[in-house]
């Protein structure tokens, strides 16, 4: 049966502008709103307006109250009744803000402006006026879902976890100081992407890294098949105290970057033109013989920037031990990274944070932003978990 339309061309045909239409459905929803509030009540009491009721709580009169929406301001009645137990769940008592407008506070929150610049805009848009105060009550609402995707249970087996961290500026006291939000994302056997978690700390380093880790497992994480990461000292060494079996990759990437601070600009293009038959090489041997070449040619010239291949070979290498598909996703913590940028968008209007909590709310919300598009599996997947159970078969079956 075809469904009734309630809104006519004939309706419509009598607003001349967008004015008028916009001013007509700000009463239509003034006019819904007092009709849910008296439905509202009559759950509450158990009986409707007019009907005969045995309970000594009653119907009171109504009071006025001004709400906000995306509508503008309107003035609406809500019911009251005699032991004022009536607490309405559309319009609560002392909110007068009704959920669209929150939605819309939030969401300018999570895109880095101000809380002056969210005022000046929902002013500008909806003729409403609603105080920074106001506005940090409303942002302050996503901090229980942030303790509850913290601490929300995780997979018990992840193919690929990535994990690097972010610097912000925090006022601490009277300074401000640099704080890292440490993120990991995990990839999942269903070939999903997943931000497992942030967590806040202060320098960057392994010991925080291990509580990290052991957070994960808490919370329902049994195995990793192989970690990305960056060359930051003793972070192997805690992944391994975690996740034992687990195969721990450095970031090539980084790698390069870091042996490049070594070399003067003159010589960095030549050095990085050696440096690729490392990277590049079919295998681990031949990549061990490309090394050696990069040593023969530039160790005596710069030693630091050959030292650092050389210290972490067999952690730099752990790439070339897997399949071609495999090790274009392992061999990089740029995932972490293009995610980085991603929050540096979101938040770079503020130059510090006055808490910790603010950070942790901002970078929060720009994540759920930033990954609005991992909805499906990586590229090529059946192929890629064909590849992941050949390697890990027991382990990915035991789990």
């Amino acid at each position: 049966m075809k469904k009734e339309k309630h809104i006519t061309d004939d309706l419509l045909s009598q607003f001349s502008t967008g004015e008028e239409l916009f001013s007509f459905l700000g009463e239509l929803q003034t006019r819904g709103i007092e009709k849910l509030l008296e439905a509202e009540l009559d759950g509450h009491l158990d009986y409707e307006k007019n009907e005969k009721s045995d309970n000594p709580n009653f119907r009171n009169g109504h009071t006025k109250k001004t709400i906000k929406s995306k509508f503008g301001e309107s003035e609406i009645k809500v019911p009251r009744d005699r032991d004022a137990s009536f607490d309405p769940i559309i319009v609560p008592k002392r909110h007068n803000m009704l959920e669209g407008i929150e939605k819309v506070v939030i969401s300018l929150y999570s895109r880095g402006m101000s809380t002056t610049d969210i005022e000046n805009q929902i002013l500008d848009i909806y003729d409403i006026k609603i105080s920074p105060t106001a506005i940090s009550r409303i942002t302050d609402a996503v901090n229980q879902d942030i303790v509850a995707w913290q601490n929300r249970p995780l997979e018990p087996i992840y193919l690929v976890v990535w994990m690097g961290g972010i610097v912000f500026k925090v006022r601490e006291g009277s300074k401000v100081v640099n704080k890292t939000i440490y993120l990991a994302i995990g990839l999942r056997p269903d070939g999903h992407r997943e931000i497992m978690g942030l967590w806040l700390g202060k320098n960057e380093s392994a010991s925080f890294w291990l509580g990290v880790l052991t957070d994960m497992k808490s919370r329902g994480v049994e195995d990793v098949m192989i970690t990305a990461t960056d060359n930051l000292k003793g972070f192997t060494e805690a992944i391994i105290s975690v996740f034992p079996q687990c195969q721990t990759q450095i970031c090539v990437v980084h790698q390069v970057r870091n042996a490049c601070k070594f070399v003067p600009y003159k010589d960095r293009k030549l050095f990085a033109a050696d440096m690729k038959p490392i990277y590049n090489a079919p295998n681990e041997q031949a990549a061990r013989l490309a090394l050696q070449h990069l040593s023969d040619k530039w160790k005596h010239k710069y030693p630091y920037a050959v030292k650092g291949w050389e210290n972490n070979w067999e952690n730099l290498t752990v790439f070339l031990g897997f399949p071609l598909e495999i090790r274009k996703i392992v061999y990089t913590t740029n995932l972490i990274e293009n995610l980085n940028g991603q929050i540096r968008k979101y938040t770079r209007n503020k130059m510090s944070f006055p808490t910790d909590a603010a950070i942790t709310k901002s970078v929060f919300l720009a994540i759920q932003h930033a990954t609005r598009q991992w909805t499906r599996p990586l590229k090529n997947w059946g192929m890629l978990y064909g590849q992941f159970c050949l390697i890990f078969e027991e382990r990915i079956l035991k789990n």
